[in-house]
């Protein structure tokens, strides 16, 4: 049986490409990382893949804010591609400067692929300054199928403009669709706006979101980086396992994007 194919789609300044590649393969997909000049140059490419990943990382310098000039390559130079990429039922993950990308790009908060414009955005951390620590995370929805169970999981986080903001009606509406994967929750395991447990201030403790087919999911902290259990920093005081909690992430999107492998 083929082994389904993972872009792993990087700019100038990305810097998680290489432990989400690898990631993939463990969890059994074939991966290739693409400069997107390299896309950029032949867009029928991203055809030969079943999923679409786009790491962290400081695209681009993120000068004119994190992740806009590689958004704004999706959305002017790609957009045809993504958009068939999307309508036959693949699917596209972006994690930390990723999430920042496909969000700005509209491809998570729009009715139907594209949102023109985004209607929510990350926004500076309220601290003011770039943060870096583990938190706990609660799966909220289902709907995607990068996940599977209501749970609480830990990840660790790296950003500066972490701060998911949407106006009330959007929030509202994406509680209402389901599309809120991942929240920010406390020691008790509720969401909270309190610092450090919402490192960044995160209206309604929103730490991950997915599109209303849950085909494409964004999330700020990084599972890629507890892939192993020594991974986490508690990890001796643990019960051992061979897999850290970011690993279920890849293997459901591996097992799905598997499906459609012809």
């Amino acid at each position: 049986m083929s082994k389904p194919r993972v872009l792993v789609l990087r700019a100038a300044g990305t810097n998680c490409e290489r432990e989400t590649a690898w990631t993939f393969e463990q969890a059994g997909a074939q991966s290739q990382t693409l400069h997107v000049n390299e896309l950029l140059r032949d867009p029928q490419r991203l055809r030969e893949f079943q999923l679409l990943a786009i790491p962290g990382g400081f695209s681009y310098g993120d000068d004119l804010g994190s992740g806009v000039v590689f958004a704004n390559q999706l959305r002017t130079k790609l957009r045809p591609e993504i958009e068939r990429f999307i309508e036959d039922g693949k699917l596209a993950l972006g994690i930390c400067n990723g999430f920042q990308v496909l969000l700005r790009a509209g491809l998570l908060t729009g009715r139907d692929v594209f949102d023109d414009p985004p209607r929510a955005t990350l926004a500076f951390n309220l601290i003011g300054r770039y943060n870096d620590l583990w938190v706990d995370l609660r799966i909220v929805s289902e709907k995607t199928p990068f996940v599977s169970g209501r749970k609480i999981v830990s990840f660790p986080v790296a950003h500066a403009e972490g701060r998911f903001t949407a106006p009330p009606e959007v929030l509202d509406e994406l509680e209402a669709d389901n599309q809120i994967v991942f929240q920010y929750v406390d020691t008790s395991g509720r969401p909270t706006q309190q610092y450090p447990f919402n490192p960044n201030g995160a209206d309604r403790a929103i730490a991950g979101i997915c599109s209303k087919s849950g085909q494409v999911l964004g999330l700020m902290p990084h599972p890629e980086r507890n892939v192993r259990h020594f991974h986490h920093p508690d990890w001796k005081r643990l019960p051992r396992r061979e897999w850290g909690d970011g690993f279920e992430l890849f293997q459901n999107a591996v097992s799905r994007a598997g499906q459609l492998v012809s």
